[in-house]
């Protein structure tokens, strides 16, 4: 169970380095553009990651991903 978070949060900062490594102009604007949104559309934006998050892990698991 450990490595498998493990591996998660490993994935999670490669995407997110990829991210800052590739475009780093590109992601003052994102911020920017996040600092222009009220308050409910972030949180919005937050529940729908996490619900598109469960439905991948959930969409793992059908596919046969064992623990």
């Amino acid at each position: 169970m450990i490595a498998i978070i493990a591996l998660a949060f490993g994935l999670v900062l490669i995407v997110e380095g990829l991210a800052y490594a590739l475009a780093p102009s590109l992601i003052e604007l994102v911020l920017e553009m996040l600092r222009a949104l009220p308050d409910s559309a972030r949180r919005q934006m937050g529940l729908l990651a996490i619900v598109s998050g469960l439905l991948l892990i959930w969409g793992a698991f059908q596919l046969g991903l064992t623990l």
